[in-house]
């Protein structure tokens, strides 16, 4: 018996040991667009946006960067030919890399992340940089205390368009809509506020939640402090094909997206299993150790208390930044408690920070072995989890240590969250 799981560009293939019970959880079967080009099409003129840029004369259009597998390549042309037949003159017109705190992307990189060479050619494509304070307007503070400072280029446009890939996200409930704009084009200072401990230790800030999740709450004020936005959102399936596009209002278009994808990504289970396979969804997400815990994270739903979750992801690049080296440098020689003690009260996190205290609860729940082919033996000292040869060893260990020989697979990792009765 053998089950296949996303990994690097393409997948890994474990043998199952004999007398093992599987229950592989996946989304249902995505209906998807027969014709992607004339959906994304359809989704642009009825979402009105000749009509939200005629008169306009500078238009901004955000898009996700390397980590997300977004079909940019689909749509970003026909924005800004839609953009350009209202009047707006394509010099005006700039298509930003929303990178958060993450690297910019340069070079084949950031060809890859626009996939068509067209956009790259006739307009101006540039990255975020979040540590740049000269490019960032301060909006003043949310209700809550958090600063609102974007960058210049998005809330000084007269139209302002977020595009992005809407999927379970481990703090923010879903990813896409509000989220390209913060954390995506937010200032250093107001993304460490918001991912501070006070933020990321809330009951809230988890998968598939929306009500009641502070970030969500944050984003959308953040949001309505600039007048809003218009966004282009997608869904895909685990074959990256479009399944789902729509365009209009930020909030109300975010939101049928979400209800769309719902259906999929949220799988219901009568139990939670002692052994639980996940991956990191291949490539792009599985390109670091740092996000790798959204594997972690979204698996915990099937995960047993003790339990033994096994996790597959290439890691290319490494660990992940300098700063995400550092903060799991400090739990893996404090611990977990006192690495969440030390964290406690601060204001400000540090840079990649928040990860680690994610981090944190797979290793409450259980114990966590990592299979990869990318860390080096120094990188891997850093993982805070055990390194493991072979998965399929590894799952043979823990259902011979559980006496069970039932077991849950989640070959898409954490673009299908399980919940448990």
């Amino acid at each position: 018996m053998k089950a296949k799981l996303l990994y690097g560009r393409g997948t890994l293939e474990v043998r199952l040991p004999e007398g093992c019970e599987p229950t592989v959880i996946e989304k249902p079967p995505m209906p998807v667009a027969e014709a992607p080009a004339a959906a994304v099409a359809a989704a642009l003129d009825e979402g009105g946006l000749a009509q939200a840029a005629a008169g306009a004369r500078s238009a901004c259009i955000l898009i996700c960067d390397i980590t997300r597998p977004v079909p940019n390549r689909l749509f970003l042309r026909p924005l800004v030919e839609r953009l350009e037949g209202a009047g707006i003159a394509r010099a005006s017109i700039t298509v930003l890399v929303a990178t958060g705190l993450h690297r910019p992307n340069l070079g084949a990189e950031l060809a890859e992340v626009v996939g068509d060479p067209w956009v790259l050619e006739h307009v101006r494509v540039v990255n975020h940089d979040a540590r740049d304070d000269a490019e960032h307007v301060d909006l003043g503070r949310t209700r809550r205390g958090t600063p609102i400072r974007l960058d210049r280029r998005f809330v000084e446009a007269e139209v302002r368009i977020a595009t992005g890939l809407v999927e379970p996200h481990f703090m923010a409930g879903y990813s896409g809509g509000r989220k390209v704009i913060a954390p995506g084009i937010a200032h250093a200072e107001t993304i460490t506020t918001f991912h501070n401990h006070r933020f990321m230790s809330d009951p809230g800030a988890e998968n598939c939640v929306l009500d009641g999740n502070p970030l969500h709450r944050e984003q959308l004020e953040i949001l309505d402090r600039i007048g809003g936005a218009l966004t282009l959102n997608t869904v895909i399936d685990d074959r990256r094909r479009l399944a789902f596009v729509n365009f209009g209002d930020c909030r109300e278009s975010h939101l049928d997206a979400v209800a769309f994808v719902r259906r999929f990504a949220e799988v219901a289970l009568p139990r939670r299993f002692a052994t639980v396979v996940t991956s990191a969804a291949g490539y792009p997400l599985d390109k670091t150790y740092y996000q790798t815990v959204k594997g972690m994270v979204g698996a915990l739903g099937a995960l047993a208390d003790g339990g033994d979750l096994i996790v597959a992801s290439e890691c290319s690049e490494g660990l992940g930044s300098a700063e995400y080296r550092d903060a799991q440098r400090r739990l893996v020689e404090a611990g977990p408690d006192a690495f969440l003690a030390g964290i406690r009260g601060k204001a400000h996190a540090d840079i990649d920070e928040w990860q680690t205290q994610m981090q944190t609860r797979p290793l409450a729940r259980g114990r966590v072995s990592l299979f990869t082919e990318g860390l080096s033996p120094a990188e891997r000292t850093l993982t805070g989890v055990g390194a493991i040869a072979s998965v399929e060893a590894a799952v043979a260990e823990s259902i011979e240590h559980h006496r069970d020989p039932r077991i849950a697979i989640i070959p898409e990792g954490p673009y299908v969250i399980p919940r448990a009765a």
